[in-house]
């Protein structure tokens, strides 16, 4: 009986005889051993070890897993992205001193062998029994091209990867029988390829062509002596000769490897020595992986990129099967961003907030008609350091935002006004919309229910609106110009919820945690919680009169052998008819010309959009477009801690109040700016809407328009006055529920409408 060890196991030697006792027994290991080309010896004993026939009689050789690459509308790359940084390259493509530096150190009978080298078994026998361990293994480079596929297949499966390098005998043999297998298929120079495509460098570089980059900042074939040399020692352990921590173990590994190679007779004595005297000379290029590398500020799309590949079933039924293939990688993603918009986004960005500054901006556009997405950007760079976030704040949660998004404010007014001109109501209506006022009750729900507005501690919900000033009544176009809040909880309150929701469904306006739009009167002035990529492709629809396009940043992507994969298309139905858009597009040209977003008005093209600033300037917004393109731009407090924009310094500028006209309205023109400049300027198709000859209501005005005495002017710093939608926190209301009588109403009928006839709206004109 062999001596055992004191823990009671066999040593080294003794369990590398029992193995190879096992297998010539079973005639396995003379399967695939020294037979050349002619094969001298065949299949020569029989017997079979147990649980060998029940081996899977083929090896399934999974892709091997490659970098993904990621680039602009005009083909340049933005990032690259990973699981394991491999770029698989053919034995052409590999320098001749590296094909072989790796077989004469790993397996330097290589091509005198079968699957299994008999004399190399026996040497290593003879050695570890020499010295009492297993100092020497037997693995041929085709046993070890094996093993690597088991370790590739179990990807980032801990216990697989375990149980692929485990040494035991029964994964020897395991191993054994794929290896007969690969030698009859493949051939020698194939397993080679395989080999050095497939096997670990160490510094998160698995190939040889990552490898040369990574350490020599080279493509492979330009590969020297004792370049070739010093990787291929790197691979019996590629911590231990890691040349980046420890040039001096990588450099005796290296040394060892030349002489090998003038031992086989690779190169000569000489050559060996001269390359021996030479240091190790790195030029080391460092690892970098996933939406971090972005340039151009793209991480955030490029994060968006990824999430649209792994929520799309265009690339698989489910999301593990979508990961799965995003892992694999080897893509090629061309995707939408058009990198003169992404440049214009970034500069207008750094101009106007500081990654440093306590609060943040957003800032995305998007193309009306394609769906396509433009441009992302933020004031807080992709990455993981001071003043930095993993939170793309213009994208819904599920696609990597923020777990709420941000109140939008009266940027949602155009939603409602779209949805009553749908309906019939005519761009000319008028409302008595008092200064302030109650939420009505009795407003109709899509499931046939009623909102009530029901007093909270003796209370009732009120509206009001920005200044004390501003009392109706007004017409449409001048309460959008001026964001009269009563105006639109009056509008609201007569078409009923059930119009706006269907208006928003059709919009693709949904709350950024992925629940519902609530269907109460405080949606008028912008309760909801949107994300700024959700609101510019909605108002997007408006410049494409009328019709929504969903979405999209994927152009194209091929795969690692060049064929293209499918691709999600955007989809494109109408929302709301031709002439209710032009209306819109007429309104919201008002808000930029004269209204409260004046400053983000263009001088040299036709533009419209809506400011938007929410209870206690916690967010500011301003949402526009012109007929070819559309662009959000949010302000406020990306993190849990809420800020209040009051007395507060952004981008190196004191702002006594932030207001939607104020800031974001100026990024928002500085960047479609920058994004259009050079290119085509459309018009819009428009609508005549007359001014109204409406009787003197509480504020005596005339449509809106001052008749008398002009309106005091808003508080500093807030022209137009949009800086406060009304209603309050948690439905506090500011005063008692008499304030649904203010402007003429009565407590019978509080918002009485003065409509004139459809008729006397001019027809459309081209503008």
């Amino acid at each position: 009986m062999g001596k055992k060890r004191s823990g009671g196991g066999l040593t080294g030697s003794q369990q590398a005889a029992k193995f190879l006792g096992v297998s010539v027994l079973s005639g396995v290991v003379l399967a695939g051993m020294a037979i050349p080309a002619a094969g001298a010896l065949g299949l020569a004993a029989k017997g079979t070890v147990e649980g060998f026939d029940e081996i899977p009689a083929n090896l399934k050789t999974p892709p091997l897993s490659q970098r993904t690459t990621i680039l602009d509308a005009e083909g340049v790359q933005i990032a690259t992205v990973y699981s394991r940084d491999r770029q698989v390259v053919p034995l052409t493509a590999i320098s001749p001193y590296m094909q072989k530096a790796i077989v004469a150190i790993e397996d330097s009978r290589f091509y005198e062998h079968g699957a299994v080298d008999l004399k190399g078994i026996l040497r290593a026998v003879n050695r570890n029994a020499q010295e009492g361990g297993a100092a020497q293994g037997a693995s041929t480079l085709t046993q070890q091209y094996v093993k690597n596929v088991f370790v590739e297949e179990a990807g980032d499966d801990e216990t697989k990867v375990r149980e692929a390098q485990e040494k035991s005998l029964g994964r020897k043999i395991r191993e054994l029988k794929y290896s007969i297998q690969v030698e009859e298929e493949l051939g020698k120079k194939k397993i080679l390829e395989n080999y050095l495509n497939i096997t670990y460098f160490g510094q998160q570089a698995y190939g040889i062509e990552s490898a040369a980059q990574r350490y020599f900042s080279k493509p492979a074939k330009d590969l020297t002596l004792e370049e070739s040399a010093l990787l291929a020692g790197v691979v019996q352990s590629p911590s231990r000769y890691d040349p980046v921590n420890d040039a001096q173990e990588a450099t005796k590994r290296r040394n060892v490897v030349l002489q090998r190679m003038a031992d086989v007779k690779d190169v000569s004595q000489a050559e060996a020595d001269a390359a021996k005297a030479k240091p190790v000379t790195l030029k080391v290029t460092k690892p970098k992986n996933g939406c971090i590398t972005a340039v151009k500020g793209a991480g955030f799309f490029c994060d968006y990129v990824r999430n649209s590949f792994l929520t799309d079933p265009v690339f698989g039924k489910t999301r593990e099967e979508r990961a799965k293939v995003w892992n694999q990688g080897g893509l090629t993603v061309r995707t939408t961003l058009d990198p003169q918009s992404q440049d214009a986004a970034n500069e207008s960005i750094k101009d106007h907030v500081y990654q440093e500054d306590s609060v943040a901006t957003a800032v995305t556009m998007v193309q009306p008609g394609t769906g396509r997405v433009l441009a992302m950007g933020q004031s807080k760079p992709y990455g993981f350091g001071k003043n930095e976030t993993q939170i793309n704040y213009s994208v819904d949660k599920r696609m990597g935002g923020s777990n709420f998004g941000f109140q939008v404010g009266s940027t949602f007014k155009p939603f409602i006004a779209a949805a009553a001109l749908e309906r019939g109501t005519p761009p000319t209506q008028v409302y008595p919309a008092p200064n302030r006022m109650d939420y009505p009750s009795g407003i109709s729900r899509c499931d046939g229910s009623q909102y009530m507005n029901v007093a909270r501690n003796g209370k009732l919900e009120t509206a009001e609106n920005e200044t004390e000033d501003e009392i109706g009544p007004y017409a449409l176009r001048t309460a959008m110009e001026k964001s009269i809040n009563t105006y639109f909880v009056q509008m609201i309150a007569e078409i009923g919820l059930c119009p706006v929701t269907e208006m928003t469904q059709k919009l693709g306006v949904v709350p950024a945690d992925g629940s519902k739009l609530p269907e109460g009167p405080s949606i008028a002035l912008g309760s909801a919680e949107l994300s700024p990529l959700t609101m510019a492709n909605a108002y997007a629809t408006f410049a494409n009169r009328g019709v929504y396009c969903t979405p999209v940043a994927i152009e194209s992507i091929t795969d690692a052998h060049g064929k293209a994969l499918a691709v999600p298309k955007t989809k494109c139905e109408r929302a709301m008819t031709e002439n209710t858009a032009d209306a819109i597009n007429t309104l919201l040209r008002g808000v930029v010309d004269s209204g409260t977003g004046e400053r983000a008005g263009l001088s040299d093209r036709d533009n419209a959009g809506k400011t938007g600033t929410t209870d206690s300037r916690y967010n500011a917004w301003f949402v526009g477009y012109t007929p070819n393109i559309s662009g959000a731009v949010w302000v406020g407090s990306g993190g849990t801690k809420k800020i209040t924009m009051e007395d507060i310094v952004i981008g190196g500028k004191p702002y006594e109040k932030v207001f939607g006209g104020g800031l974001p309205g100026p990024i928002w023109k500085d960047a479609v700016t920058g994004a259009l400049s050079g290119r085509e300027a459309p018009n819009f198709t428009t609508i005549s809407i007359p001014d109204p000859v409406v009787p003197g209501g509480a504020g005596g005005n005339n449509g809106g328009r001052p008749t008398t005495t002009p309106s005091k002017p808003g508080k500093p710093g807030k022209p137009g006055g949009d800086g406060k939608p009304g209603g309050r926190p948690g439905g506090v209301t500011a005063a008692g529920a008499t304030g649904g009588t203010t402007g003429g109403a009565t407590p019978g009928n509080p918002f009485p409408r003065i409509t004139l006839d459809p008729g006397l709206i001019g027809g459309r004109e081209d503008q």
